[in-house]
């Protein structure tokens, strides 16, 4: 049978471009849990933690607090079949999801102000002129600030 391979610190920091720092700061939290230290007394980290890492890499980068990725890692602690952890983490990830189409949303709105002041501003050759002529076959017409102020004062 052979042996779970281990790893120092350092090794396991340049395998996953983190620092030794964070790696220890993940064990405080107790997201890691380092073997016996070998005969020179440096931490030694199994497989495991090496997943755990990628594990947790991941989870950061889907927007997840390490305090969130704690609370996942105690679900999977306590529940083996892993279904409170696929639950939690589908409902985690369904309300980021509900915020980034709620910011796409916006994106998006920003970018069409963008287009139809672009759009203005090609038409006119002074910044201070509305395009006249043009406002009736504008696509924006019914937005336009200055056809907004003139069909109200009439």
């Amino acid at each position: 049978m052979s042996e779970e391979a281990s790893y120092k610190i350092g090794d396991l920091a340049r395998m996953f471009g983190i620092t030794a720092r964070a790696i220890r700061y993940y064990e405080e939290l107790g997201l890691l849990e380092s073997d016996d230290r070998d005969g020179s007394e440096h931490r030694r980290y199994s497989e495991r933690n090496a997943v755990r890492i990628k594990r947790i890499q991941q989870l950061k980068d889907y927007g997840l607090t390490l305090a969130e990725i704690h609370e996942l890692f105690d679900l999977a602690k306590n529940d083996r079949t892993g279904d409170s952890v696929r639950t939690s983490l589908a409902a985690k990830y369904r309300a980021r999801l509900e915020d980034a189409e709620h910011r796409r949303a916006a994106l998006d709105g920003y970018i069409e102000d963008l287009s139809w002041h672009i759009e203005q501003l090609d038409k006119v050759h002074d910044f201070f002129d509305c395009p006249g002529a043009a406002c009736a076959s504008c696509r924006w017409s019914d937005r336009c600030d200055v056809r907004l102020l003139v069909a109200k004062g009439s």
